[in-house]
């Protein structure tokens, strides 16, 4: 006879695998058996508990389990931004990745104050997670530094600290900060603007050093303006100041494509400039609204989807070091469509 169903309004305990044993007639061991892939349990034995648990709503409590193996399966994601379009698609493809790999991801943002987020961090500790994947310019490195000191298997992501114990993966900023500028070089563009952000990540520091150099080798006049945060509104407003100057520029370089959105509405509605034809602009992350009719930018594609697919492997094949490892290098791509002049 099935028993304790789910009543409405009343609260129901977790299911222990020594109540499914006494239900079952078995010892607890043989539950643990039965819900272990390749363990030995005769089938009569396998029959009894598997109908014990269906009746009592039984479910294998995996932290446990992971916490005797050494192993929570648990997975933090330290991740700023969240709500822009670059980091919410990497958000989303790394927890599909993780979930598809039996693992639980765990979010700590950390744009909020250093101390919650050494907090949140510390939390991860305590439930032992597998790893920690660091995506953003924060935490510092000190945070990070305790992570390690705990043992943690720590992951970055286009950051490159120079940090001993963990593994790094970054894309090729520096050689599409490059292309970036032979694009607008070659659509015939005289002076050149870089428009980051005063947040100065590395991946945003490598771009703009990059394209920076490229023009002085190139004998090509270029300028710098960072504002605020890593945004649309920063794009505007970096719009507004540099195209208010007598001498506007005809290319611009965006750090990511979030700026260079801003920008290009800017750019248009504010100075009624012609894209691309008084105006060039490069981007950089290839967001979705990057490819929309109203912008139709030209940018470079970060690989998420290979990104995610190297940090699941990196979790599975984790071989503890002391040192300073080489980063894993991914190339993005450019995409062109319609912000920049035929080459």
């Amino acid at each position: 006879m099935k028993q304790d169903k789910l009543v409405t309004g009343q609260k129901k305990s977790f299911v222990s695998a020594q109540q499914v044993a006494a239900r079952a007639g078995v010892s607890r061991s043989a539950v643990s058996r039965t819900f272990t892939n390749g363990a030995s349990v005769s089938p009569g034995t396998r029959q009894r508990v598997l109908q014990a648990a269906e009746e009592l709503g039984y479910t294998v409590n995996h932290l446990a389990r992971g916490l005797i193996q050494d192993r929570s399966n648990i997975v933090s994601l330290v991740v700023a931004d969240l709500n822009t379009p670059y980091q919410a698609k990497m958000i989303e493809v790394l927890t599909r990745r993780l979930q598809a790999a039996n693992k639980v991801a765990m979010v700590i943002n950390s744009a909020g104050e250093n101390a919650d987020v050494e907090t949140a961090l510390r939390q991860t500790l305590h439930y032992r997670a597998d790893a920690t994947i660091v995506l953003s310019g924060q935490p510092n490195a000190s945070l990070i530094e305790t992570c390690l000191a705990n043992g943690q298997h720590v992951i970055l992501v286009n950051r490159d600290d120079p940090v001993p114990g963990p593994e790094t993966i970054v894309v090729t900023n520096r050689t599409a900060a490059s292309q970036a500028f032979d694009m607008l070089h070659r659509a015939g563009c005289k002076k050149l603007v870089v428009i980051g952000s005063a947040v100065g990540s590395a991946s945003l520091n490598a771009r703009e050093q990059a394209f920076v150099a490229a023009a002085e080798d190139a004998g090509v006049a270029v300028s710098v303006t960072r504002l605020g945060p890593t945004a649309y509104a920063s794009g505007v407003e970096a719009a507004r100041l540099v195209l208010s100057h007598a001498e506007q520029p005809d290319g611009v370089f965006c750090l990511t494509d979030l700026l260079a959105c801003g920008f290009l509405d800017a750019a248009r509605n504010e100075f009624g400039l012609s894209v691309p034809d008084e105006l060039c602009v490069v981007g950089f992350d290839d967001i979705e609204q990057a490819g929309w009719s109203s912008y139709e930018l030209t940018t470079f594609r970060q690989p998420i989807e290979q990104i995610a697919d190297h940090v699941v492997t990196l979790i599975d094949h984790h071989h503890p070091t002391d040192s300073v490892q080489e980063p894993k290098r991914f190339q993005v791509q450019p995409v062109w469509r319609k912000s920049v002049r035929p080459r």
